[in-house]
């Protein structure tokens, strides 16, 4: 039966775009099949084409609409408000059978638009990232072995072709795990959004006193270097659950005080066994 995904487009060619690019190729090449990927990014000038469709592997460089939409999976790579914005764009141009995805922070607001405009969707997040960004430092390998959030109404895909995604992520050796949009955002408003927060609420609590710092508040603050360009969609569109994690997590914070104040050793010595075990399983998940 001839697979039904010949053509990939992807509007954003940072990071993740770029890696994400290169890994469906090569798991495409891995698989005998060849696939023509195509993408835009309206950064980019001349050098960053010439380089994109060189070294980095892109087959086309497409700033058409009309051309860069007519792909069978459209992978929007840009941050989520800009992505929920271009769905109207992509409903104008996109075939009947095309399948869109994204790779944004936050899931429930453009399934839902998506849904409302009639458009096939699947909403997918690679966990992977490097402190460098940009295509050039993009690479295939930043996806091997990383876990990928595959976002849908059902626990599998319904389609061909997003089952032939889902697919080609494993040949590209991601290991996947299927949500809900809105258990996604739940669950990244827990592991990711509050650490994010907490990092910057407490590099400026200890603003005064950070030029006596050490390695420990370097390693706690590590986040606070985020830029707020980056995290203002991610606020935006989970607001609510980052809110409820934030007002979770400081009435946590309230028991520990009480339990310094008072000296309750007991409690905390259970505290600190507790998050000594769930660190190593972290750091035990967190490997390649």
């Amino acid at each position: 039966m001839q697979q039904g995904i010949h053509t990939i487009s992807f509007v954003g060619l940072g990071l993740i775009g770029a890696s994400l690019m290169q890994a469906l190729k090569r798991a495409a090449e891995a698989t005998g099949r060849k696939i023509k990927m195509i993408g835009f990014d309206p950064c980019f000038e001349a050098e960053d084409i010439a380089a994109i469709t060189g070294e980095c592997g892109l087959d086309r460089f497409e700033p058409n609409p009309a051309k860069l939409y007519d792909a069978d999976l459209v992978l929007l790579c840009a941050p989520v408000v800009t992505n929920i914005a271009l769905l109207d764009e992509v409903k104008r141009h996109i075939r009947k059978d095309a399948l869109v995805s994204d790779v944004s922070s936050t899931k429930a607001e453009i399934a839902t638009r998506a849904r409302e405009l009639g458009i096939e969707f699947i909403g997918m997040h690679p966990i992977a990232g490097r402190e460098q960004q940009g295509y050039r430092a993009a690479s295939p390998e930043l996806l091997d072995g990383r876990l990928v959030i595959l976002c849908a109404d059902c626990a599998n895909p319904e389609t061909a072709r997003a089952a032939e995604l889902a697919g080609l992520l494993r040949a590209a050796g991601c290991t996947q795990l299927f949500m809900t949009p809105e258990e996604h955002d739940r669950v990244y408003a827990n592991i990711s959004h509050l650490p994010q927060l907490v990092s910057t609420a407490l590099m400026e609590h200890c603003r005064e006193n950070v030029a006596w710092g050490g390695p420990g508040l370097a390693s706690m603050t590590r986040l606070a270097g985020s830029p707020w360009a980056v995290w203002r969609d991610i606020v935006e569109t989970n607001r609510n659950n980052i809110a409820d994690e934030l007002e979770a997590f400081s009435a946590l914070l309230g028991d520990v005080a009480k339990e310094v104040r008072g000296g309750n050793v007991q409690r905390l010595d259970m505290r600190f066994r507790e998050a000594n075990d769930l660190y190593q399983r972290l750091q035990e998940r967190s490997r390649p």
